[in-house]
């Protein structure tokens, strides 16, 4: 990612800034990768759920992938007709709500997962005498991991409750093949074959009972997807639901990312206000303002006015509330600005209400909306 323009028209620091050129170039990137690897993409818009970059997403895409009933609703807003819920819905109120939508609008579809007969039975509850299907994808988990059944041997009778449900259409498997720490070791690659191999099993085993049309093969992530395109089942709509991709970052997907070519789009401008001791610095960004899950975030750019300070350097060692320490500080004042490259991208939008959206020398306000 090159420095964004120092001479943006901020109106307070700090601030989260766009790329918007960045973001549309991970987008077409994205969508050509899952083309050459047999899949759909349906993006996770959780990662931004901002309303400028979803409609970018949509045109290429199969449908939007969501975690929570208050994300689809954003979804069907801002254009998606087709939203596959990558979670157990399970809340009668909620449910309902996916009945309304559906029976007030004839092109839309909605999927969501299950992985027990208390949550089929919820579903079933909440759809009898639905006037429309909610579509229904058996989960696929991992021991000790998250939702998702364990077995092949729970997919044959949780699929038949689906089936025997008036008002469900069985439409196909999920699974989530980021079930390991984001580092290609051996180990990790193993596991996540395993769980992608499971899933294709339990796929295969209920393909003749599928009953929406094409079955669907749906994975998610970011992270490991090219493994996971190993796995893909042949005569299926094979959906891929990654979500990170689309502004990248400058740790953790940056690392681990098989996608060649994406770009950084997002950093966290702030402001040195202390330089207290020799060799430390302190910005006005910190833990409400950056996120910290996946790895501190770094320096990918410091300012003097228009100027640009190449030699300055550091190390984010700690973030408090609304400060983050930088430790091995050079030619880093008072006043001056700097770029603050994220990792996780998911962990960052959620902390802004406004996001700074660049475009050359352009910037605009974009709202995250979750």
């Amino acid at each position: 990612m090159p420095p964004l323009d120092p001479a943006l028209p901020l109106d307070s620091l700090p601030q989260l800034l766009v790329d918007v050129a960045a973001v549309e170039h991970n987008i077409a990137l994205k969508q050509a990768w899952a083309r050459e690897h047999r899949m759909v993409l349906a993006p996770h818009i959780k990662t931004t759920m901002t309303e400028q970059i979803v409609r970018r997403q949509l045109p290429g895409s199969w449908g939007a992938t969501v975690a929570t009933v208050a994300q689809a609703a954003k979804a069907i807003e801002w254009g998606a007709a087709r939203i596959l819920i990558a979670n157990e819905v399970v809340f009668g109120p909620q449910l309902q709500r996916l009945r309304r939508w559906l029976e007030a609008d004839a092109g839309l579809e909605i999927y969501c997962l299950a992985d027990s007969a208390a949550g089929v039975r919820a579903l079933a509850a909440a759809f009898d005498g639905a006037a429309r299907p909610l579509r229904v994808l058996v989960d696929v988990g991992t021991p000790g991991g998250r939702t998702g059944i364990r077995t092949l041997a729970e997919a044959g009778p949780l699929a038949a409750r689906i089936a025997a449900s008036p008002g469900l259409l069985l439409a196909g498997v999920s699974a989530y093949e980021g079930v390991a720490p984001n580092v290609r070791t051996a180990e990790n690659l193993a596991r996540v074959a395993a769980h992608c191999a499971l899933a294709k099993e339990v796929f295969e085993a209920l393909r003749p009972e599928c009953e929406a049309g094409e079955p669907v093969f749906s994975i998610g992530g970011s992270a490991f997807q090219d493994q996971a395109a190993r796995f893909l089942p042949d005569g299926a709509l094979n959906v891929l639901r990654s979500g990170c991709y689309v502004v990248h970052d400058h740790g953790t997907y940056a690392e681990v990312s098989p996608v060649p070519g994406l770009t950084a789009a997002a950093v966290v401008r702030a402001l040195v206000v202390s330089v207290p001791e020799p060799g430390l610095a302190v910005l006005n960004a910190g833990k409400r303002e950056l996120a910290y899950d996946a790895g501190l975030p770094v320096i990918v750019a410091a300012y003097r006015g228009s100027e640009v300070l190449a030699g300055a350097a550091g190390t984010v060692a700690r973030l408090f509330d609304h400060h983050a320490v930088v430790s091995e500080a050079a030619g880093l004042a008072v006043g001056d600005v700097v770029d603050l490259g994220i990792s996780h991208p998911c962990s960052v939008f959620d902390r802004w209400r406004e996001v700074v959206a660049v475009d050359g020398a352009r910037a605009e306000v974009w709202h995250p909306e979750f």
